[in-house]
């Protein structure tokens, strides 16, 4: 949970607008550097204003924007490993900005989504769609916002933002206004606004055309999108106050959460500490561990459906580094999917996850360092397959398999071939999640345990490709139908094993929790869900209900939610 001194903090900014000197816009003075920018503003001065008018001028071109130049505040509150000061304190300025963008009606759209590696020690720009409008006040220019997240290099934690600023003829721009009043991430949080100076070159793009209408079919294809108040009307007698609930997750802690049910996407709304987050369409979202299942889980559903037999291969057969360590050859590859090797240093719960010497890790963006630390870390302890013990580890180690069995099959790329090819764009699925964290290095070794940019939208449909559709898209069953069965909880032969408690299993990259004691049932009643760091959860209700929330508290409380979903479908017998 966030600290006191945080919570006071956000508290503070959020109530106390005329102390705080919150703005209800960013003027043409402050972004042409005649008027005052030195506080932070509400998020709504970043989306058009109802008064707003269509856009009289057109974008097409380079956006470039000086941070280094940037007039600024970064307000640090939360820093557990002193992410503010390393490098110099590089996280307190921007990583450099030079992209290009078309526009289509109304909206401005980036040409490359996803991840975009940089040079900057501390951030990776992540850009999405923006709006683009006039508005009374700006003397005839055209003002734009861009919705981005600062993603954490080689790692996971996402910064939302949005930035603005104004065009006209030519090249003529304005300074570039920027905050950022929310994340998901557990240990580095802040507030940033400021403005930077930024250059405008007009130019045309290579398959404008094409990529505005990409984006077009990326909106139109999206689940239809209800307020989660909506579900009292849609469904008589449910409170939706139980999703989402401050008694599972402090509202401090959520970024986002929803009831997927009848293919409607019931959400909250994405709150930030100056307001509602303006684009939550498009907010970026860390997979963290849900990759695990993902990546991972699913990834080895659709080799096994395409490569039957797959999950029985020998990991040191595909991984030199496991070989040379000289205790993997009887370690299959659905024993590294259940987290089941035989290698640990200590079988308690997230003991060896938990550590500090899992440092070396995660820390390493090459796939020589992690690998190593992946096969020679743990030693050897048990039978493989008989003693599950969490490691993100051992889910590289299975990732580096696959992508080297997929490679001699195939010759692609796993992640590109198998996740996005196969799987994503028949969900249609957005553009963000095509790329994955990958090794810094020649070998661009995809994380495969964690790594991915979600939208709520992807989440929404990836659960109901599960949980509804039963691994199949367009009447084509894509991944392994009895793989899925069991990691599901609905193959009593194939229950995977016990995980932290006698409550949890884990099969396959999936979770399960029995509910019967919480909800009351008759006899064990078993919900898969997916679990992320910080505090993620996709739970899979039997009923073909499907509930998620990101949030960043270390919160993974989910039972209120569980019993409305039962209450409305029942799935428990009482």
């Amino acid at each position: 949970m966030k600290s006191l001194a945080v919570l006071l903090c956000a508290l503070f900014l959020a109530s106390s607008a005329t102390a705080a000197e919150l703005r209800a816009a960013i003027t043409y003075d402050a972004l042409t550097g005649t008027g005052d920018a030195s506080t932070p503003v509400r998020m709504a001065a970043f989306a058009p204003p109802p008064d707003a008018a269509a856009p009289s001028h057109t974008f097409e071109g380079r956006l470039s924007i000086d941070g280094a130049k940037a007039d600024g505040t970064f307000q640090v509150l939360k820093d557990d490993f002193g992410d503010a000061a390393a490098n110099n304190g590089a996280a307190r300025q921007l990583p450099p900005f030079d992209f290009d963008f078309v526009q289509s009606g109304d909206v401005l759209v980036p040409v490359r989504r996803g991840a975009i590696p940089s040079s900057h020690p501390e951030w990776e720009f992540i850009l999405e769609p923006g709006r683009v409008w006039d508005a009374p006040g700006d003397h005839g220019m055209t003002r734009a916002a861009i919705p981005f997240a600062l993603e954490e290099r080689n790692a996971n934690c996402m910064h939302n933002g949005v930035l603005t600023f104004l065009f006209g003829k030519g090249a003529a721009v304005s300074n570039v206004a920027y905050q950022i009043a929310s994340e998901t991430c557990f240990y580095f949080k802040f507030n940033m606004w400021g403005r930077a100076p930024a250059h405008y070159t007009p130019a045309a793009v290579p398959d404008a055309a094409a990529i505005a209408e990409a984006y077009r079919r990326e909106a139109a294809e999206r689940l239809p999108v209800k307020p989660i108040s909506a579900l009292a009307e849609d469904v008589h007698g449910s409170d939706p106050r139980q999703f989402g609930s401050p008694f599972d997750v402090p509202a401090s802690d959520m970024t986002v959460y929803g009831l997927v049910m009848d293919g409607v996407n019931y959400t909250g709304s994405c709150e930030t500490r100056f307001g509602v987050y303006p684009y939550c369409d498009v907010l970026d979202l860390p997979s963290y561990s849900l990759a695990k299942t993902m990546v991972a889980g699913l990834g080895t559903m659709r080799l096994s459906r395409l490569y039957p037999g797959v999950t029985g291969e020998s990991i040191a057969h595909y991984v030199p580094a496991c070989a040379a360590a000289g205790s993997w050859s009887d370690v299959s590859f659905a024993n590294a999917l259940d987290m089941a090797t035989g290698h640990y240093l200590q079988a308690a719960d997230q003991a060896d996850e938990d550590s500090p010497d899992v440092a070396p890790f995660f820390l390493s963006d090459t796939h020589a360092g992690k690998i190593a630390f992946a096969c020679t870390r743990y030693p050897r302890q048990t039978v493989p397959g008989t003693r599950w013990v969490y490691h993100t580890a051992d889910t590289y180690v299975l990732g580096t398999a696959l992508a080297a069995y997929y490679r001699g099959k195939a010759g692609g790329d796993f992640y590109r071939d198998i996740l996005v090819r196969d799987i994503w764009s028949r969900l249609d699925l957005s553009p963000p999640i095509a790329v994955t964290r990958r090794t810094y290095d020649s070998v661009k070794q995809s994380f495969t345990g964690y790594g991915l940019t979600l939208h709520r939208d992807d989440i929404a449909k990836i659960a109901n490709f599960i949980n509804v559709g039963h691994g199949a898209a367009d009447g084509e069953q894509l991944l392994d139908p009895a793989m899925l069965r069991a990691a599901l909880q609905r193959d009593p032969a194939s229950p995977g094993l016990r995980a932290s408690s006698d409550a949890f299993r884990y099969h396959d990259g999936f979770w399960a929790w029995n509910a019967q004691s919480y909800l009351g049932c008759r006899t064990p009643t078993w919900i898969p869900f997916m679990s992320g760091y910080g505090g993620i959860v996709v739970a899979l209700f039997p009923n073909g209900m499907s509930y998620y929330y990101v949030s960043d508290g270390g919160v993974w409380r989910w039972g209120l939610a569980a019993a409305e979903a039962n209450r409305i479908k029942p799935f428990c017998a009482k």
